[in-house]
Protein backbone atom coordinates (compact mmCIF):
# COMPACT_ATOMS: atom_id res chain seq x y z
CA UNK A 1 0.00 0.00 0.00
CA UNK A 2 1.15 3.44 -0.29
CA UNK A 3 -0.61 5.43 3.05
CA UNK A 4 -0.52 9.05 3.40
CA UNK A 5 -0.43 10.61 7.14
CA UNK A 6 -1.93 13.99 7.66
CA UNK A 7 -1.60 16.04 10.43
CA UNK A 8 -2.83 19.26 11.88
CA UNK A 9 0.75 19.55 13.09
CA UNK A 10 3.75 18.21 14.65
CA UNK A 11 1.85 17.16 17.76
CA UNK A 12 2.61 15.73 20.88
CA UNK A 13 0.93 12.56 21.82
CA UNK A 14 -0.87 12.66 17.91
CA UNK A 15 2.30 13.12 17.09
CA UNK A 16 3.89 10.00 18.72
CA UNK A 17 1.32 7.73 17.68
CA UNK A 18 1.74 9.19 13.97
CA UNK A 19 4.89 7.89 14.04
CA UNK A 20 4.59 4.83 15.49
CA UNK A 21 1.88 3.73 13.02
CA UNK A 22 4.28 5.24 10.22
CA UNK A 23 7.47 3.39 11.52
CA UNK A 24 5.20 -0.29 11.10
CA UNK A 25 3.70 0.87 7.91
CA UNK A 26 7.03 1.55 6.60
CA UNK A 27 8.45 -2.06 8.22
CA UNK A 28 5.45 -4.21 6.45
CA UNK A 29 6.97 -2.90 2.98
CA UNK A 30 4.50 -0.19 2.60
CA UNK A 31 5.13 3.12 1.46
CA UNK A 32 4.29 6.07 3.74
CA UNK A 33 3.75 10.09 3.26
CA UNK A 34 4.07 11.88 6.44
CA UNK A 35 2.25 15.37 6.15
CA UNK A 36 2.35 18.30 8.54
CA UNK A 37 3.58 22.11 8.73
CA UNK A 38 7.51 22.09 9.49
CA UNK A 39 7.16 18.33 8.92
CA UNK A 40 11.48 18.38 9.48
CA UNK A 41 13.37 14.98 9.74
CA UNK A 42 10.06 13.49 9.88
CA UNK A 43 10.10 9.82 9.77
CA UNK A 44 12.97 7.84 8.54
CA UNK A 45 12.37 5.97 5.18
CA UNK A 46 8.94 7.87 4.72
CA UNK A 47 8.29 10.73 2.01
CA UNK A 48 8.26 13.65 4.47
CA UNK A 49 6.39 16.52 2.97
CA UNK A 50 5.45 19.74 4.15
CA UNK A 51 2.53 21.76 4.50
CA UNK A 52 3.23 25.49 3.32
CA UNK A 53 1.10 27.58 5.89
CA UNK A 54 0.75 31.45 4.70
CA UNK A 55 1.54 32.88 8.12
CA UNK A 56 3.63 32.00 11.00
CA UNK A 57 0.69 30.85 13.30
CA UNK A 58 0.33 27.18 13.23
CA UNK A 59 -3.43 25.63 14.15
CA UNK A 60 -3.71 23.65 16.98
CA UNK A 61 -6.25 21.64 18.93
CA UNK A 62 -4.91 22.84 22.22
CA UNK A 63 -3.41 26.20 22.80
CA UNK A 64 0.40 25.66 24.93
CA UNK A 65 1.25 29.04 26.82
CA UNK A 66 4.40 28.30 26.19
CA UNK A 67 3.70 28.88 22.63
CA UNK A 68 3.08 32.41 22.98
CA UNK A 69 1.62 33.71 19.55
CA UNK A 70 2.49 31.09 17.39
CA UNK A 71 -0.48 28.70 17.59
CA UNK A 72 -4.59 29.36 17.62
CA UNK A 73 -6.95 26.90 18.64
CA UNK A 74 -9.33 26.07 15.52
CA UNK A 75 -12.11 25.71 17.89
CA UNK A 76 -11.60 29.38 18.92
CA UNK A 77 -11.28 30.61 15.21
CA UNK A 78 -14.20 32.21 12.85
CA UNK A 79 -15.59 30.14 9.85
CA UNK A 80 -13.33 32.67 7.29
CA UNK A 81 -10.24 32.31 9.46
CA UNK A 82 -10.49 28.27 9.80
CA UNK A 83 -10.96 27.66 6.34
CA UNK A 84 -8.23 29.87 4.88
CA UNK A 85 -5.82 27.01 6.36
CA UNK A 86 -7.69 24.11 4.65
CA UNK A 87 -6.13 24.92 1.28
CA UNK A 88 -2.67 24.70 2.40
CA UNK A 89 -3.42 21.03 3.85
CA UNK A 90 -5.30 20.25 0.76
CA UNK A 91 -2.83 21.29 -1.55
CA UNK A 92 -0.11 18.84 0.20
CA UNK A 93 -1.98 15.83 0.19
CA UNK A 94 -3.28 16.79 -3.88
CA UNK A 95 0.36 16.50 -5.38
CA UNK A 96 0.43 12.71 -3.95
CA UNK A 97 -3.01 11.76 -3.97
CA UNK A 98 -2.94 10.16 -7.30
CA UNK A 99 -0.27 7.29 -6.34
CA UNK A 100 -1.87 6.87 -2.45
CA UNK A 101 -3.99 4.30 -1.89
CA UNK A 102 -5.87 5.50 1.74
CA UNK A 103 -5.14 8.36 3.62
CA UNK A 104 -4.94 8.62 7.41
CA UNK A 105 -6.56 12.00 8.96
CA UNK A 106 -5.52 12.98 11.69
CA UNK A 107 -8.30 14.91 14.35
CA UNK A 108 -11.85 15.83 14.07
CA UNK A 109 -10.24 19.14 12.36
CA UNK A 110 -9.11 20.78 9.47
CA UNK A 111 -7.37 17.93 8.34
CA UNK A 112 -10.34 16.02 8.52
CA UNK A 113 -11.76 18.69 6.30
CA UNK A 114 -8.94 19.16 4.18
CA UNK A 115 -8.70 14.62 4.01
CA UNK A 116 -12.04 14.66 3.00
CA UNK A 117 -12.30 17.18 0.28
CA UNK A 118 -9.60 15.80 -1.62
CA UNK A 119 -10.46 11.83 -1.14
CA UNK A 120 -13.93 12.83 -2.23
CA UNK A 121 -12.51 14.25 -5.53
CA UNK A 122 -10.54 11.67 -6.13
CA UNK A 123 -12.33 8.87 -5.02
CA UNK A 124 -9.99 7.65 -2.19
CA UNK A 125 -10.77 5.75 1.04
CA UNK A 126 -9.60 7.88 3.42
CA UNK A 127 -9.94 6.92 7.93
CA UNK A 128 -9.69 9.35 10.65
CA UNK A 129 -7.87 8.74 13.76
CA UNK A 130 -10.09 10.81 16.03
CA UNK A 131 -8.07 11.67 19.26
CA UNK A 132 -10.12 13.28 22.07
CA UNK A 133 -8.12 16.65 21.88
CA UNK A 134 -10.35 17.37 18.69
CA UNK A 135 -13.51 16.14 19.62
CA UNK A 136 -13.89 17.57 23.03
CA UNK A 137 -13.83 21.53 22.45
CA UNK A 138 -16.99 20.64 20.58
CA UNK A 139 -18.55 19.55 24.10
CA UNK A 140 -17.88 22.68 25.77
CA UNK A 141 -19.50 24.70 22.81
CA UNK A 142 -16.46 25.67 20.86
CA UNK A 143 -16.04 25.57 16.98
CA UNK A 144 -18.08 27.64 15.12
CA UNK A 145 -21.10 26.02 14.12
CA UNK A 146 -20.44 26.23 10.41
CA UNK A 147 -16.78 24.73 10.63
CA UNK A 148 -18.34 22.20 12.73
CA UNK A 149 -20.45 21.03 10.23
CA UNK A 150 -17.76 20.60 7.58
CA UNK A 151 -15.64 18.43 10.57
CA UNK A 152 -18.70 16.27 11.25
CA UNK A 153 -19.47 15.74 7.43
CA UNK A 154 -15.63 14.10 6.95
CA UNK A 155 -16.67 12.33 9.78
CA UNK A 156 -19.34 10.44 8.74
CA UNK A 157 -17.55 10.03 5.27
CA UNK A 158 -14.73 8.30 6.59
CA UNK A 159 -14.22 4.68 5.69
CA UNK A 160 -13.52 3.82 8.91
CA UNK A 161 -12.22 5.86 12.50
CA UNK A 162 -9.60 5.39 14.68
CA UNK A 163 -9.93 5.83 18.56
CA UNK A 164 -7.80 4.54 21.20
CA UNK A 165 -10.21 3.26 23.73
CA UNK A 166 -14.05 2.91 24.26
CA UNK A 167 -14.16 6.08 26.08
CA UNK A 168 -12.96 8.57 23.23
CA UNK A 169 -15.52 6.05 21.08
CA UNK A 170 -18.42 6.32 23.65
CA UNK A 171 -17.95 9.94 25.65
CA UNK A 172 -16.48 12.41 23.17
CA UNK A 173 -17.12 10.71 19.67
CA UNK A 174 -20.51 8.47 19.15
CA UNK A 175 -22.62 11.45 21.27
CA UNK A 176 -21.52 13.83 18.84
CA UNK A 177 -22.10 12.10 15.73
CA UNK A 178 -24.00 9.34 15.25
CA UNK A 179 -21.90 6.41 13.75
CA UNK A 180 -22.20 2.51 13.66
CA UNK A 181 -20.01 0.84 15.85
CA UNK A 182 -18.50 -1.46 13.40
CA UNK A 183 -17.67 1.80 11.69
CA UNK A 184 -14.84 1.99 14.42
CA UNK A 185 -10.84 0.14 15.38
CA UNK A 186 -9.85 0.95 18.79
CA UNK A 187 -6.77 0.95 18.15
CA UNK A 188 -4.36 1.80 21.57
CA UNK A 189 -1.39 4.07 21.59
CA UNK A 190 1.63 1.49 21.27
CA UNK A 191 5.17 1.71 23.15
CA UNK A 192 8.46 0.91 21.94
CA UNK A 193 9.26 -1.80 24.70
CA UNK A 194 12.84 -1.74 23.73
CA UNK A 195 13.20 1.81 24.55
CA UNK A 196 10.92 1.73 27.51
CA UNK A 197 12.35 -0.96 29.23
CA UNK A 198 13.50 -1.34 32.89
CA UNK A 199 16.72 -2.63 31.60
CA UNK A 200 17.31 0.75 29.73
CA UNK A 201 19.12 3.45 32.57
CA UNK A 202 22.44 3.62 32.29
CA UNK A 203 23.72 6.62 32.92
CA UNK A 204 20.48 8.10 33.81
CA UNK A 205 20.75 8.54 37.46
CA UNK A 206 24.25 9.79 37.91
CA UNK A 207 23.58 12.45 35.47
CA UNK A 208 20.64 14.08 36.88
CA UNK A 209 21.58 13.60 40.45
CA UNK A 210 18.79 11.29 41.21
CA UNK A 211 18.00 9.68 44.39
CA UNK A 212 17.49 5.79 44.56
CA UNK A 213 13.83 6.15 45.13
CA UNK A 214 11.55 8.73 43.23
CA UNK A 215 8.17 9.06 41.43
CA UNK A 216 7.72 10.49 37.89
CA UNK A 217 5.61 13.29 36.93
CA UNK A 218 5.54 13.66 33.04
CA UNK A 219 3.41 15.97 31.32
CA UNK A 220 3.29 19.60 30.68
CA UNK A 221 3.07 22.36 33.73
CA UNK A 222 -0.64 23.39 32.87
CA UNK A 223 -3.50 22.83 34.92
CA UNK A 224 -4.96 20.34 32.91
CA UNK A 225 -2.35 17.60 33.41
CA UNK A 226 -3.03 18.23 37.27
CA UNK A 227 0.65 19.06 38.23
CA UNK A 228 -0.35 20.80 41.03
CA UNK A 229 -2.48 17.92 42.24
CA UNK A 230 0.34 15.85 42.43
CA UNK A 231 2.47 18.68 44.35
CA UNK A 232 -0.61 18.58 47.19
CA UNK A 233 -0.57 15.07 47.63
CA UNK A 234 3.38 14.86 47.84
CA UNK A 235 3.51 16.29 51.63
CA UNK A 236 1.65 12.65 52.05
CA UNK A 237 4.72 10.74 51.06
CA UNK A 238 7.76 13.24 50.52
CA UNK A 239 9.36 11.40 53.64
CA UNK A 240 9.64 7.99 51.82
CA UNK A 241 10.65 9.10 48.21
CA UNK A 242 10.89 12.82 45.97
CA UNK A 243 8.55 13.88 43.19
CA UNK A 244 10.90 14.24 40.06
CA UNK A 245 8.52 16.21 37.45
CA UNK A 246 9.45 16.67 33.89
CA UNK A 247 8.07 19.09 31.56
CA UNK A 248 7.62 22.98 31.58
CA UNK A 249 4.53 25.17 31.57
CA UNK A 250 2.97 28.60 33.14
CA UNK A 251 2.64 26.36 36.51
CA UNK A 252 6.25 25.65 36.79
CA UNK A 253 7.34 28.69 39.29
CA UNK A 254 4.44 28.08 41.24
CA UNK A 255 4.64 24.67 42.10
CA UNK A 256 8.49 24.94 42.60
CA UNK A 257 7.70 27.08 45.52
CA UNK A 258 5.10 24.49 46.68
CA UNK A 259 7.40 21.91 46.52
CA UNK A 260 10.00 23.28 47.73
CA UNK A 261 12.68 20.17 48.77
CA UNK A 262 10.43 17.35 48.36
CA UNK A 263 11.34 16.87 44.58
CA UNK A 264 12.52 18.81 41.64
CA UNK A 265 11.44 20.18 38.35
CA UNK A 266 13.59 19.23 35.43
CA UNK A 267 12.02 21.15 32.50
CA UNK A 268 12.36 19.90 29.13
CA UNK A 269 14.52 16.88 28.78
CA UNK A 270 15.28 14.94 24.95
CA UNK A 271 13.32 11.79 24.10
CA UNK A 272 16.06 9.47 25.20
CA UNK A 273 16.21 10.93 28.68
CA UNK A 274 12.64 11.05 29.32
CA UNK A 275 12.02 7.39 28.90
CA UNK A 276 15.68 6.55 31.00
CA UNK A 277 14.27 8.81 33.69
CA UNK A 278 10.09 6.75 33.50
CA UNK A 279 12.30 3.55 33.17
CA UNK A 280 14.40 4.06 36.47
CA UNK A 281 11.48 5.70 38.61
CA UNK A 282 9.94 3.92 41.95
CA UNK A 283 6.36 4.73 40.39
CA UNK A 284 4.55 6.80 38.25
CA UNK A 285 2.10 9.23 39.46
CA UNK A 286 -0.75 11.42 37.68
CA UNK A 287 -3.50 13.16 38.89
CA UNK A 288 -5.00 15.20 35.03
CA UNK A 289 -7.82 17.62 35.90
CA UNK A 290 -9.44 16.00 32.75
CA UNK A 291 -10.37 13.05 32.10
CA UNK A 292 -7.50 11.69 29.67
CA UNK A 293 -8.39 9.65 26.41
CA UNK A 294 -5.30 7.68 26.73
CA UNK A 295 -2.55 8.65 28.24
CA UNK A 296 0.99 7.21 26.76
CA UNK A 297 2.91 7.83 29.55
CA UNK A 298 0.91 5.14 31.54
CA UNK A 299 1.83 2.07 28.89
CA UNK A 300 4.90 3.70 28.90
CA UNK A 301 5.67 3.57 32.45
CA UNK A 302 4.34 -0.03 32.81
CA UNK A 303 6.54 -1.11 29.64
CA UNK A 304 9.79 0.23 32.07
CA UNK A 305 8.13 -1.93 34.60
CA UNK A 306 7.28 1.20 36.81
CA UNK A 307 3.48 0.95 38.48
CA UNK A 308 1.11 3.67 38.33
CA UNK A 309 -0.75 5.89 41.07
CA UNK A 310 -3.49 7.90 39.01
CA UNK A 311 -6.40 9.70 39.13
CA UNK A 312 -9.92 7.01 37.66
CA UNK A 313 -11.64 8.29 34.78
CA UNK A 314 -11.62 8.40 31.36
CA UNK A 315 -9.39 6.08 29.32
CA UNK A 316 -6.81 5.49 32.26
CA UNK A 317 -9.49 3.26 33.18
CA UNK A 318 -9.19 0.79 30.18
CA UNK A 319 -5.48 0.73 30.69
CA UNK A 320 -4.29 0.87 34.07
CA UNK A 321 -5.49 -2.01 36.02
CA UNK A 322 -5.36 -3.80 39.63
CA UNK A 323 -1.78 -5.84 38.60
CA UNK A 324 -0.42 -2.25 37.76
CA UNK A 325 -1.16 0.04 40.24
CA UNK A 326 -4.06 1.87 41.48
CA UNK A 327 -6.33 3.99 40.25
CA UNK A 328 -8.07 6.30 43.12
CA UNK A 329 -11.04 8.99 43.55
CA UNK A 330 -9.85 12.54 41.95
CA UNK A 331 -8.84 13.72 45.27
CA UNK A 332 -4.86 14.51 45.82
CA UNK A 333 -5.37 13.17 49.27
CA UNK A 334 -6.53 10.11 48.10
CA UNK A 335 -3.31 9.91 45.37
CA UNK A 336 -0.85 10.55 47.88
CA UNK A 337 -2.42 8.02 50.23
CA UNK A 338 -2.02 5.32 47.84
CA UNK A 339 1.27 6.53 46.58
CA UNK A 340 2.49 5.90 49.89
CA UNK A 341 0.74 2.43 50.49
CA UNK A 342 2.71 1.46 47.47
CA UNK A 343 5.97 2.72 48.61
CA UNK A 344 5.43 1.18 51.98
CA UNK A 345 4.62 -2.50 50.37
CA UNK A 346 7.66 -3.32 48.20
CA UNK A 347 6.42 -7.04 47.91
CA UNK A 348 3.15 -5.56 46.18
CA UNK A 349 5.28 -2.92 44.49
CA UNK A 350 7.45 -5.56 43.05
CA UNK A 351 4.72 -7.79 41.59
CA UNK A 352 2.82 -4.34 39.98
CA UNK A 353 6.19 -3.74 38.43
CA UNK A 354 6.78 -7.22 36.98
CA UNK A 355 3.30 -7.43 35.61
CA UNK A 356 3.24 -3.99 33.99
CA UNK A 357 5.99 -4.91 31.72
CA UNK A 358 4.37 -8.33 31.00
CA UNK A 359 1.06 -6.48 30.10
CA UNK A 360 2.92 -3.67 28.09
CA UNK A 361 4.13 -6.30 25.97
CA UNK A 362 1.22 -8.68 25.33
CA UNK A 363 -1.31 -5.42 24.70
CA UNK A 364 0.32 -2.26 23.90
CA UNK A 365 3.97 -3.32 21.82
CA UNK A 366 4.05 -1.64 18.60
CA UNK A 367 4.60 -5.40 17.02
CA UNK A 368 1.64 -6.56 18.76
CA UNK A 369 -1.15 -3.54 17.25
CA UNK A 370 0.36 -3.35 14.30
CA UNK A 371 -0.49 -6.14 12.37
CA UNK A 372 -3.75 -4.52 13.35
CA UNK A 373 -4.27 -1.81 11.87
CA UNK A 374 -2.40 -3.07 9.04
CA UNK A 375 -5.13 -5.84 8.14
CA UNK A 376 -7.87 -3.31 8.75
CA UNK A 377 -6.51 -0.54 6.61
CA UNK A 378 -6.07 -3.57 3.73
CA UNK A 379 -9.36 -4.34 4.42
CA UNK A 380 -10.51 -0.82 3.82
CA UNK A 381 -8.43 -0.39 0.15
CA UNK A 382 -9.76 -3.63 -1.01
CA UNK A 383 -13.50 -3.25 -0.29
CA UNK A 384 -13.24 0.29 -2.06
Amino acid sequence: MKVAILLLNQGRGSGVVAKEHGKYLLGQGHVVYYIHPNVGKGIDGAINRDVHLNGKVVPVHEYLPSAKGTQKAVSSMGYEEALDYVPAYEDALEKIIEEIDIVIGHHANLTAIATANVCKRYNKPYVLFLHGTGIEPRHHGLYEDKVWQLIEDAIKGASGVIVTTEYVRDKLVRNMVDLPLDRFLIQACGVDVTEFNPKNTEGIAQKYSLPTRYLICPGALTKSKGPQNVVESSTQYSDLAETIFIGDGELREELETKLGKKGRFLGFVSNEDKAQLINAATLLVAAPEKREHFGIIYTEAMAGSVPIVAYEGGGVNSIVNADTGILTERSPEALGKAVRSLLLDDNRRSAMARKSRERAVEYYATEVLGPRLNQWLLGIVQAH
